[in-house]
């Protein structure tokens, strides 16, 4: 099950900026690709040092450099020192415990955003951390190293030069990444939906602890979901005004469709709140509810049989001179008095509804 909170106690008394990597270790080795292209020209090599990536700042395409692997501290000072990156966001990086965030320096933004997939049993969300560095010419993609990520189509795109991805810059690179991201978001969502749908299903036919359980566990994966997703909205808002001066205005445009499918993806996790904290309501409605039937059930036995012990007991005493003691008929009279009173009081119950 995914951690809410990551262990920053290793941080604690240190001062600002020091680096020190937060979360596990995803992978050994530091993978460093780099993909540089203009509407002509397209180029794509992966490297083993961060030094070699140097000789495309100053050249005038669009520079994707994506880093997989940030446990490597060596490696992001590096590239911190070329690129003129704050050593406060080199911290933010190595920090996996960030919340979704956008700091604007000018020069060049730090976008933090989680991307998230459902682990091979499909039952618990798996984040991933990405700081973006979106400069003038050029985006950098610092990811912790999962297997795979959400931008193949992306590299797709670029490679084939389909669409319009080659002919723009930097900022548009940077807004399909992000898209990518929050496109993922809604197949976590619909499969998360179809768990709902199967759960309200059983919750209402047979309510056991075992979905208790699963309730309980959807409700704590929505309560993470939300997290990683609810701060996106102020980022993505910033993006889309005129505020930052690498946006180019044609850009916007597509920003705002991102931020409209970000807020769709916080209703729909909303919705599922309310839906599983209903569910919740519904179980224990369903238990009280068997609880009551059951004590009722109880109850009429109990009260059916109080006449028939009291003439069991009258008729148990034994006295010498107790009238009907030596009667022939005596006791099968007294089982059919017995057998009477129970039906009476049988259907009396069931005129007034009662079972």
């Amino acid at each position: 099950m995914q951690r809410l909170t990551k262990k920053r106690s290793k941080k604690a008394g240190l001062p600002p900026g020091t680096l020190v990597h937060i979360g596990d270790r995803k992978k050994a080795d530091v993978k460093i690709a780099v993909i540089d292209y203009d509407e002509s020209n397209f180029y794509e090599k992966e490297f083993k040092s961060v030094e070699e990536c140097f000789i495309f700042k100053e050249r005038p395409a669009v520079t994707w450099i994506n880093i997989d692997g940030i446990h490597h501290i060596e490696t992001l000072e590096k590239i911190g020192d070329c690129y003129g990156i704050h050593p406060l966001i080199l911290e933010d990086i190595l920090n996996t415990d960030q919340r979704p965030k956008i700091e604007d320096f000018g020069n060049y933004v730090y976008i933090v955003l989680k991307m998230l997939y459902l682990n091979d049993k499909g039952n618990d969300i798996v984040s991933e951390q990405v700081s973006l560095i979106l400069g003038e010419n050029f985006v950098i993609s610092f990811q912790e190293g999962l297997e795979g990520d959400v931008f193949n189509n992306i590299r797709e795109r670029l490679r084939s030069g389909k669409g319009k991805i080659r002919k723009m810059g930097a900022d548009h690179l940077a807004y399909s990444l992000i898209d990518s991201i929050v496109d993922n978001y809604f197949i976590i969502l619909e499969k998360l939906g179809e768990r709902v749908e199967f759960l309200e299903e059983k919750l209402v036919s047979n309510p056991t602890t075992d979905i208790l359980q699963s309730i309980h566990h959807l409700k704590r994966e929505m309560i993470f979901l939300r997290k990683s997703v609810w701060p996106l909205r102020e980022v993505i808002s910033f993006l889309e005004r005129e505020d930052c001066a690498l946006i180019d205005k044609t850009t916007r445009p597509y920003f705002r469709d991102v931020y409209d499918h970000t807020i769709h993806v916080i209703d729909t996790i909303e919705t599922f709140r309310d839906i599983i904290s209903g569910m919740l309501d519904i179980y224990l409605s369903s238990i009280s509810n068997r609880m009551n039937a059951v004590m009722k059930v109880l109850t009429i036995i109990a009260t059916i049989f109080m006449p028939l012990t009291f003439l069991a007991g009258v008729y148990g005493m034994n006295f010498k001179y107790m009238p009907e003691l030596e009667w022939q008929w005596g006791y099968p009279l007294a089982l059919l008095l017995m057998l009477m009173i129970a039906a009476v009081m049988l259907l009396y119950f069931k005129r007034k509804k009662w079972i």
